[in-house]
């Protein structure tokens, strides 16, 4: 890192919200679905970038990696505050697990993936195509970007898959148990979604056909939410909208659909 730290990081500071668990509905979806571009890397190198306050969400991110895809994964925390690098560097017990200062430069390095959560949020929306630009061209071939949002304690959230060719995939995901209805997934929308979920927008097209599909899924809801989403998701794909993934995914409260999003 002694060679990177005199770039000078780009972008500002956050607030930096964290708690334990915040993040763990994007972390699992990585471990499922981003596992073969870690696995193929000859340096399965990820950086956590914009780790907030407290590194804890970075600890985890490694640890589930670690878990579920290699054992000799690499994590670098970046924050643009010297303060929180400060301070997280004692939570860098476990091998692979370090903190440094940087923003959407990545502070040099070439990882296989990126994690920049409720990140752009706090950005305009003018200014998230150049972050994603920045970013994704540091990533090592075939590497990506995973940017999304979420609420406070994790139960709502939302996250793009990006490469070099700009966005992939969009992911909503929600804690069914405490899900009243689709339609409150709009408040967790990416940043450049936020604005957009207005009559004429496919994202609003796509939040509003959801929300009738959960509501016609009603009749599921005695069987529990996980049946009634299931039914939901199902019954979206059955009107044209190109649903990926299946039921495995799918119970876990996610939903994900090439981008842009459109039936």
């Amino acid at each position: 890192m002694s060679g990177t730290a005199r770039r000078r990081p780009l972008g500002v500071v956050t607030r930096g919200t964290t708690n334990p668990n915040r993040l763990r509905r994007v972390d699992n979806w990585i471990v499922a679905t981003c596992a073969d571009r870690l696995r193929a890397a000859a340096d399965p190198l990820v950086v956590d970038l914009g780790f907030g306050a407290t590194p804890v969400t970075a600890v985890e991110l490694r640890a589930r990696l670690a878990a579920g895809v290699r054992p000799d994964v690499r994590l670098v925390g970046l924050e643009i505050d010297p303060a929180r690098v400060a301070a997280a560097t004692p939570a860098a017990d476990p091998p692979g697990l370090t903190f440094a200062r940087g923003g959407f430069e990545l502070a040099g390095l070439r990882p296989v993936l990126v994690r920049a959560f409720n990140v752009l949020r706090q950005y305009d929306e003018r200014e998230v195509p150049e972050a994603w630009r920045t970013m994704t061209a540091a990533l090592a071939s075939g590497g990506a970007l995973v940017e999304g949002t979420c609420d406070e304690l994790g139960r709502l959230a939302s996250w793009l898959l990006i490469d070099a060719e700009g966005p992939q995939t969009l992911t909503v995901a929600a804690k069914l148990t405490t899900l009243s209805s689709p339609a409150e997934l709009a408040e967790r929308l990416p940043k450049v979604l936020i604005h957009r979920n207005v009559p004429g927008e496919p994202v609003y097209d796509l939040i509003g056909a959801l929300d009738d599909a959960w509501r016609a899924a009603a009749p599921y809801a005695p069987f529990g939410p996980r049946q009634r989403w299931l039914r939901a998701v199902a019954q979206l794909r059955e009107t044209g909208w190109p649903v990926l993934h299946g039921p495995h995914r799918w119970r876990h409260g996610e939903l994900t659909l090439p981008w842009p999003p459109s039936p």
